[in-house]
C-alpha cells in the first residue's frame, strides 16, 4: 500500500494513536492466532503467497512490540460492531481475541469503544482510518481501501479527520458499555 512503509516510521514514534476499523479487529490489537487466521484466509483466496503471509505476521509482531514501549502512547480505538461479530478462526480464536480486547481496555493508556450498527449514517467514517499525534504535536492521517493507502500530513485535512473521530467517539458506546458488549460476546464463545 502506498504510504504504509512511511506510516510505520511515524507509528513507532507516535504519542497518541487513534484507530477506527470496520470488519476486523485492528492489527495492533490482534492476537497471533487471529492474525494468522486472517493471513491464512488471504492465502487460500490467492490474494497473497504463504511467504507474504509470513512477512505480514512478522511485521505485525514488530509493530505490536513497538506499541508496547515505555512510555506507552495513548491509544484510542473505535471498532465498528462488525469487527466483533465477524467470526475469524473459529470460536477458540475469537475467545482469545475477546480476552485480548478486554485486557487492552483495562490499561491506563487506552480507550476502547464500539460503534454500534445503530449509528447508521451518524458513523463518521466509511473506511478504516489511523490518526497519529507525534511528539511535536503534529498529526497525520492514514487511510486504506482495498486498492490503495494514503497518508495525509496537511494540518487542515488532518484536523478535519480528527474532528470527525471525536464526533465518532461521542456517538459510540462508552468504554464501559463496549467492554460489557465484548464480555457478553466472550460468554458466547467456549
Amino acid at each position: 500500500m502506498d504510504g504504509f512503509p512511511e506510516y510505520l516510521g511515524y507509528e513507532a514514534r507516535a504519542v497518541e494513536i487513534r484507530l477506527f476499523t470496520l470488519g476486523i479487529v485492528p492489527g495492533l490489537l490482534q492476537t497471533p492466532e487471529y492474525a494468522a487466521a486472517m493471513a491464512d484466509g488471504d492465502v487460500r483466496r490467492g490474494a497473497i503467497t504463504e511467504f507474504q503471509a509470513e512477512e505480514r505476521l512478522s511485521l505485525l509482531a514488530r509493530r505490536q512490540a513497538l506499541v508496547d514501549r515505555t512510555p506507552a502512547p495513548m491509544f484510542y480505538v473505535v471498532m465498528d460492531e462488525s469487527s466483533l461479530l465477524r467470526p475469524v478462526g473459529g470460536s477458540a480464536v475469537m475467545a482469545t481475541q475477546f480476552d485480548r480486547l478486554l485486557a487492552f481496555a483495562e490499561l491506563p493508556s487506552t480507550v476502547l469503544q464500539v460503534a454500534p450498527y445503530s449509528l447508521g449514517e451518524r458513523r463518521s467514517f466509511d473506511l478504516p482510518i489511523n490518526l497519529l499525534t507525534l511528539p511535536d504535536r503534529s498529526g497525520l492521517a492514514y487511510a486504506e481501501s482495498s486498492l490503495q493507502g494514503r497518508m495525509e500530513r496537511e494540518s487542515g485535512l488532518v484536523q478535519a479527520k480528527l474532528t470527525a473521530y471525536h464526533q465518532l467517539q461521542a456517538e459510540a458506546l462508552s468504554q464501559t458499555e463496549s467492554v460489557a458488549m465484548i464480555g457478553q460476546l466472550r460468554k458466547g464463545t467456549p
